[in-house]
C-alpha cells in the first residue's frame, strides 16, 4: 500500500486503532500505518548520517522501509544556499511498501535553505520541525526570504515546531571540553534523538554505532551520545510535542528469514562476491572512482578474504583494460562506472565482444549528458549500453528493479557472462544505488551453481591427425568459445582486436569469415536463455504498463492505487533488456495499449516499437528524481480512459 499519505494528524483519524496513555507519562501515543520523514540541511549538517541511523533503527524494529538520499553534486556547495541542501527521505510502514513516498509527513529543516528547498513537497497539515537558531536575517536573505517564514503566516497550513536545536545542543554539551563550533556539530544527533522519541525508534543500535565510530575520540563519542539523549529527553518533556507515534513492525510483509537493511550498491557488491564464490573464481575489480558507483569499489576492497582483488586505476580506460586482462587470466572480472565512464570504456567493451571473454560492466546510471547531474538519478544509458560501440558489438543487458534486487541481478549477469563468454552490462542507477530496503539474506543452497569448465587440452583434430587447440571452436548449444587459462601447456593461442578466423582464431580479413563471425556473435546473444516475462494481470486488462529498472517501485505503487480505485490494468517488468524474453512479443500483442514509463526520453519505448511494431506510449521524466506514485497513477488513468 503506497497511496499518497496525509499528515500524521490526519492519518491518525484514519488509522488510529486506539489511543493509549504512556505508562510513564501523560503524552498521547497514536498508532499510524506508515510515515514519511525527510531530514534536510546543509551538506555538512550530517543529514545522510542522521537518516541512515534512523533507517537502521527502523529496520531493526521490523518495519518495511524505502529511502531516498538526495545530496548536492558540488563537493562542498556554499553553506546556507539552496544548491547546498542535502536531504534524506525515509518511508516506513507496518506493511509492504515500494517507494520512499511521494510527500513527507514530517520535515526536519536545519536552516532556511532546507525549509525553502523542501516546503513545496509537503502536504498541508504536515509537521515541520525547524531549527530556529539558524533563521537569522542574513541566512534568510541568502535564500530569498524577505521576512521570516516562521512569523509571516506562510507556514500556517502546517504544524510547525520551532526548536532551537543549536542552542539546546550546546547547552546539553556545556560540561564537555568542546568549543561552541565543535558542540554545534552534534545538533544532528539532537534531532535524531527527538525523532527517535517521536516515533518510538530503538536507541541501542545508534549508541553502539556512535561508540564504535568515535572509539579513538571518546570525548566526541560521549558528546554525541549526550546530544542524542538530550534530543530524546526534550521530546519527552517539552509541551510542544504532545503526541508521539507508533508504527508497528511489518509482521506480514516479509517471508520468514533473516533480514538486514541494505543499499543497492552494497547488495550489488555482495552479489558480485557471491557470484565469484559460486563460480569458484577469484573476483577482480578494475575501476576508477565515479559517482554514484564508487561505493562498490570501496566495499569490495574490504573483502580480500574472499579472494577479491580491487585495482583503482588511473583512469576509466585503464580500469576496464585491467579487468579484461583479468578475464583472460581466468578471473570473474568486473569494472564499475557511470555513463561518462562507459563512453571511455566503449572501445575495450568492443574488444571484449571480439575476444569473447566474460566481463561484467556495471553502470550506475546518473543524469547526463557529459558530467550532467552526478548525484541525481536517470535511466538514460540504455541505448548507450545497447549500441554505444563501433561495429556490430552486441552485449547482453540486465537491470535490477530494487536495491535488494541488485544482489540477484549481479548473480544473473555473472551467469550470462560465464556461460556465454561475453561482456554483460548491469544497469543500475543512482536511485537504487543509494536507496535502501530490507533484504532477506539467502541460504547458500538458494544460490545458483556458476562453476565453469576451463579448456583442458586440444579440442580439434586436423586432417593429418594432429590434435590442436582451436580457441574459437564453439559449444553447439551456447555458441560460447572455450576459456583457456594462459600458460596451460598445449593451449597456446593468440587473441587481439583484429577479426578472428572461425575456429582457429587466426587473423582474417576474408569477407565471408567476417560476415560469419559478426552473425555468430549476434546469434550467441540472441540465443541466451532468459526467463519468460511474468505479467501481473488479475482482471484481464486491456492496458499494460511495461517498465524496467528502478521504475518498478513507483509503477507497482501506481498500479496498486488504480486497482484499489476499481481500474483494470496489467503490469510487467523487464529484467533482461538484451535479449528480450522470448514471450515479450506475444505479451505485447495481448493488449490494446502499452505504456512505458522511463526516466529518459523513451529509450525502451523506441526499442519496443522498432522490434515489435507496437505503438507503445512513452511517459517520461528527466528531472533527476524518481517518479512519484501519484504522478504515474494519474498518467496511467489517462491512458486507460484515452
Amino acid at each position: 500500500m503506497t497511496s499518497q499519505v496525509s499528515s500524521p494528524a490526519e492519518q491518525a483519524d484514519e488509522t488510529v486503532v486506539g489511543e493509549q496513555r504512556k505508562a510513564a507519562g501523560t503524552k498521547d501515543v497514536r498508532r499510524l500505518d506508515r510515515v514519511i520523514i525527510r531530514f534536510a540541511g546543509d551538506s555538512g549538517d550530517g543529514m545522510q548520517l542522521t537518516g541512515d541511523r534512523f533507517t537502521s533503527e527502523t529496520a531493526s524494529f521490523g518495519n518495511d522501509l524505502s529511502t531516498l538520499p538526495n545530496f548536492p553534486a558540488e563537493i562542498r556547495a556554499p553553506a546556507g544556499t539552496l544548491p547546498g541542501v542535502s536531504s534524506f527521505q525515509l518511508h516506513f510502514a507496518d506493511h509492504d511498501i515500494l517507494t520512499p513516498g511521494d510527500a513527507p509527513n514530517v520535515l526536519v529543516a536545519m536552516n532556511p535553505a532546507a525549509l525553502k528547498a523542501n516546503i513545496g513537497d509537503l502536504p498541508r497539515g504536515a509537521e515541520v520541525i525547524v531549527n530556529t537558531d539558524e533563521f537569522t536575517k542574513r541566512a534568510m536573505q541568502k535564500v530569498g526570504y524577505e521576512t521570516s517564514p516562521l512569523e509571516d503566516g506562510s507556514l500556517d497550513g502546517y504544524q510547525v515546531h520551532p526548536v532551537p536545536l543549536t542552542t539546546l545542543t550546546v547547552e546539553a554539551l556545556k560540561e564537555f571540553d568542546l568549543t561552541r563550533k565543535e558542540a554545534e556539530r552534534s545538533k544532528n544527533m539532537f534531532a535524531l534523538g527527538l525523532l527517535s522519541w517521536m516515533y518510538h525508534r530503538p536507541t541501542e543500535g545508534t549508541e553502539r554505532f556512535l561508540r564504535a565510530k568515535f572509539a579513538k575520540k571518546p570525548d566526541i563519542a560521549a558528546a554525541n551520545l549526550a546530544a542524542f539523549r538530550a534530543g530524546w529527553n526534550f521530546g519527552e518533556t517539552t509541551e510542544d510535542f504532545a503526541v508521539s507515534y507508533e508504527v508497528a513492525p511489518a509482521a506480514t510483509a516479509f517471508p520468514p528469514g533473516v533480514y538486514r537493511n541494505i543499499s543497492g550498491n552494497l547488495a550489488l557488491s555482495y552479489g558480485l562476491v557471491a557470484a565469484s564464490r559460486q563460480a569458484d573464481l577469484p573476483l577482480y575489480l578494475g575501476s576508477y572512482p565515479i559517482t554514484p558507483a564508487s561505493d562498490i569499489l570501496h566495499e569490495l576492497s574490504k573483502h580480500k578474504n574472499f579472494g577479491v582483488r580491487t585495482f583503482q586505476a588511473e583512469d576509466e580506460i585503464a580500469g576496464i583494460g585491467a579487468a579484461l586482462g583479468a578475464a583472460f587470466g581466468g578471473s570473474l572480472a568486473v569494472t564499475t562506472t557511470s555513463g561518462p565512464g562507459v563512453a571511455l570504456k566503449s572501445e575495450t567493451i568492443g574488444l571484449a565482444v571480439s575476444l569473447e571473454l566474460p566481463l561484467l560492466v556495471v553502470d550506475i546510471q546518473r543524469g547526463g549528458p557529459s558530467t550532467g547531474l552526478p548525484t541525481k538519478t536517470e535511466q538514460a544509458d540504455l541505448l548507450q549500453a545497447m549500441y554505444g560501440r563501433n561495429g556490430e558489438a552486441p552485449v547482453p543487458v540486465v537491470a535490477p528493479r530494487t536495491p535488494a534486487d541488485c544482489f540477484d541481478a549481479a548473480l544473473e549477469a555473472a551467469r550470462i557472462a560465464l556461460t556465454y563468454r561475453t561482456p554483460v552490462f548491469l544497469l543500475s542507477d543512482g536511485y537504487l544505488a543509494n536507496g535502501s530496503e530490507p533484504w532477506r539474506i539467502p541460504d547458500l543452497e538458494e544460490l545458483p551453481d556458476l562453476r565453469v569448465q576451463f579448456a583442458q587440452g586440444p579440442n580439434h583434430t586436423l586432417d593429418d591427425g594432429t590434435e590442436v587447440f582451436w580457441p574459437y571452436k564453439r559449444d553447439p548449444q551456447t555458441l560460447a568459445r572455450p576459456w583457456a587459462i594462459p600458460g596451460t601447456p598445449g593451449l597456446e593461442h593468440r587473441i587481439g582486436g583484429i577479426e578472428k578466423e572461425d575456429g582457429t582464431g587466426n587473423i582474417s580479413y576474408a569477407p565471408a569469415n567476417h560476415d560469419f563471425m559478426v552473425r555468430t556473435r549476434q546469434a550467441k546473444v540472441d540465443g541466451i536463455e532468459v526467463p519468460d516475462l511474468d505479467v501481473d494481470d488479475p482482471n484481464g486488462a486491456r492496458t499494460l504498463v511495461l517498465g524496467w529498472g528502478s521504475t518498478y517501485g513507483p509503477i507497482t505503487a501506481a498500479v496498486r492505487r488504480l486497482r484499489r480505485a476499481g481500474e483494470s490494468i496489467a503490469q510487467a517488468h523487464l529484467r533482461h533488456l538484451n535479449p528480450f524474453p522470448r514471450n515479450l512479443g506475444t505479451v505485447l500483442e495481448g493488449y490494446d495499449k502499452v505504456v512505458i514509463p522511463e526516466m529518459n526520453l523513451g529509450q525502451l519505448a523506441m526499442l519496443i516499437r522498432a522490434k515489435y511494431l507496437v505503438d507503445a506510449h512513452s511517459y517520461t521524466q528527466v528531472n533527476g528524481m524518481p517518479f512519484k506514485a501519484e504522478q504515474l497513477a494519474t498518467a496511467l488513468k489517462e491512458a486507460i480512459d484515452g
